[in-house]
């Protein structure tokens, strides 16, 4: 006899969906993925994932949504610990990197970059996403140069790409079989160096 799910809310079946896609997602690719498989990993029916999400791009896209959402309490959570300090970064990369969800972001900006020079959608929306990403790490950057940890020389702006690059070379790798798995350590290490000038 198999056990009868409860009914969940609308706001809690959501949820689910979305939390299952970013899984589905991360794990296949945008194009190779569909609905219906994402709704059966859900346990919904297709229509009642087309009840919350209007096409399989709008869940695509809430789906990095909420990967940055995760992503940015893990980092707040670090900072919180850490403070604008001069291990702030590696703190937020360690926490991220500990997480169990460490490259579900990147692995999902990936794909979008794959797909974005045929989804205009895709495309306007990964630019205003990464635009507000490097917006959070570069003031980030600017309060720990405010509290004298990093070198006032220093471009929040530019250095907020580098970071967020970074991430990026980690999914790649992922997908690759750990490329620069080794390297991540190296990496930091010299960041951090650059960043504070010791």
């Amino acid at each position: 006899m198999s056990a009868v799910r409860p009914r969940l809310a609308a706001t809690e079946r959501r949820a689910a969906v979305l939390q299952t896609a970013c899984r589905v997602f991360s794990q296949g690719s945008y194009r190779g993925t569909t609905t219906a498989e994402i709704a059966r990993e859900a346990g919904v029916s297709e229509p009642i994932l087309y009840r919350h999400f209007a096409s399989k791009r709008d869940l695509y896209l809430a789906c990095i949504d909420e990967a940055w959402l995760q992503v940015r309490a893990i980092w707040e959570a670090a900072l919180i610990q850490e403070g604008d300090g001069p291990e702030c970064f590696n703190a937020m990369g360690r926490a991220l990197h500990a997480s169990k969800e460490k490259y579900l972001l990147s692995s999902l900006w990936v794909q979008a970059l794959t797909e974005a020079s045929e989804e205009p959608e895709i495309r306007r929306h990964m630019r205003r996403h990464l635009r507000d990403v490097n917006d959070y790490v570069s003031g980030v950057i600017t309060r720990a140069q405010d509290a004298g940890w990093i070198e006032q020389d220093r471009d929040p702006v530019a250095e907020a790409w580098i970071f967020i690059s970074v991430g990026l070379l980690g999914a790649i790798g992922q997908r690759l079989g750990g490329l620069a798995e080794p390297d991540i350590d190296r990496i930091r290490t010299s960041r951090r160096r650059w960043l504070t000038g010791t």
